[in-house]
């Protein structure tokens, strides 16, 4: 029996990080219901230019303390969900961003951040693993059965770019329910067993990197520079906010706090795939940012990692096996995951790096979580490759 059951980290084989619960079907009563309907109608509300003044003069002033005492962990990741994209919002809904969060903003997203184990901005778990529903329940988690549930401006582009996300996310459950039988297998010098789940899980990586490549078709990079990106930004390392945001009324006090944005680079797969793989990063400030973003991940999934980390010997069981088929399936795992962050960066040159207008806030240079993403993503790539053993 493997010692790494999903179920004990929030997870499932069908739906790997993404959430356990049906979100569509979560029903608020009361402020909170108040709050979700003015959340969902973010795409009415931005384009008017005054999303500032619309959120202040509709929200009520709550820490929500008394919703947050009761609510179910569904409640709450939702509340998450609406209150983060409103956050995002009241920063980046115009042309000048603000020093300081209202506190009819500020108080319940740190409130509601705190319950959760996670940080007081959009997270990458809020923008796709809890944001999202399905419009058959007895059909799968495919994109042709998926839609995103909470939108800043809405359409076509900003809605795809968040559900392949979240088909991928599906899929990559059937690989993360094989790194414990992995795990198990090198532990009991398991040869064949660890080739056959290695070789089944790099099929899952075909699928994985086949909706990946699905991107473009719905999302058009320009679109996604001017349209999706402006809206999922932090403010750490970021030239329109160099000394963050006052969190109003909050433990913070009157000191601006500075948290990384929402990236694909807070999904936990790869690290996951990392951790079990012995893929290491060099000691360097982009290997800092990626220890950085672990934080930033759901508590369980964070464990998770964790534990594959100190748990995983699957490499040097391949290199000190000498067997053929063995490193053969390890490898393929390997530039599956190089495959993988190749796409990424390609995607990066042309959806970002290559559009022709930047501003502070959305700059060409800078990721939503305030690297030199390039340079980072270029560097990941090429250690992954590194780790490919000899056969």
């Amino acid at each position: 029996m493997s010692t790494l059951n999903l179920t004990d980290y929030d997870m499932s084989q069908e739906r790997g990080y993404l959430c356990r619960f049906e979100a569509q079907d979560v029903a608020f009563s009361g402020d909170m219901k108040a709050v979700q309907e003015i959340a969902m109608r973010l795409p009415q509300i931005l384009p008017t230019g005054r999303v500032r003044d619309l959120l202040k003069s509709n929200l009520p002033e709550t820490d929500h303390a008394e919703f947050l005492k009761s609510c179910t962990d569904a409640e709450a990741r939702l509340a998450m969900v609406h209150y983060s994209f409103m956050v995002q919002s009241y920063v980046w809904g115009e042309p000048e961003a603000p020093t300081v969060l209202p506190k009819c903003l500020a108080m319940p997203m740190v409130a509601i951040a705190d319950h959760l184990g996670q940080q007081p901005l959009l997270p990458y778990s809020s923008y796709v693993l809890d944001n999202w529903g399905r419009f058959d329940t007895d059909k799968g988690i495919t994109l042709d059965n998926i839609y995103m549930l909470q939108h800043f401006l809405g359409g076509q582009d900003e809605a795809w770019f968040v559900i392949i996300h979240v088909a991928i996310e599906a899929q990559a459950g059937s690989a993360l329910a094989l790194m414990g039988p992995i795990v198990e297998a090198v532990k009991n010098d398991d040869l064949k067993g660890a080739q056959t789940h290695l070789e089944e899980m790099a099929e899952v990586w075909a699928k994985i990197n086949a909706i990946f490549d699905r991107m473009p078709e719905r999302c058009d990079p320009y679109v996604y520079f001017e349209r999706v990106r402006p809206y999922i930004h932090g403010w750490r390392d970021n030239p329109a906010l160099p000394d963050g945001i006052i969190y109003e009324g909050t433990r913070f006090g009157s000191e601006a706090q500075a948290f990384r944005g929402q990236t694909g680079s807070q999904s936990s797969i790869v690290p996951a795939m990392d951790a079990l793989l012995g893929i290491g990063h060099a000691a360097d400030p982009l290997k800092e940012y990626l220890d950085q973003l672990h934080i930033y991940r759901p508590t369980e999934h964070r464990r998770f990692i964790d534990d594959i980390r100190a748990k995983s010997r699957l490499r040097g069981f391949v290199e000190g096996a000498g067997h053929k088929g063995l490193a053969q399936a390890y490898n393929a795992n390997v530039q599956a995951i190089s495959d993988f962050r190749t796409r990424h960066l390609e995607y990066a040159a042309s959806y970002i790096n290559k559009q022709g207008k930047s501003a502070a806030g959305n700059d060409t240079d800078v990721g939503t979580g305030g690297t030199p993403f390039m340079k980072y993503l270029k560097k990941h790539r090429d250690e992954t490759k590194e780790n490919l053993v000899k056969v």
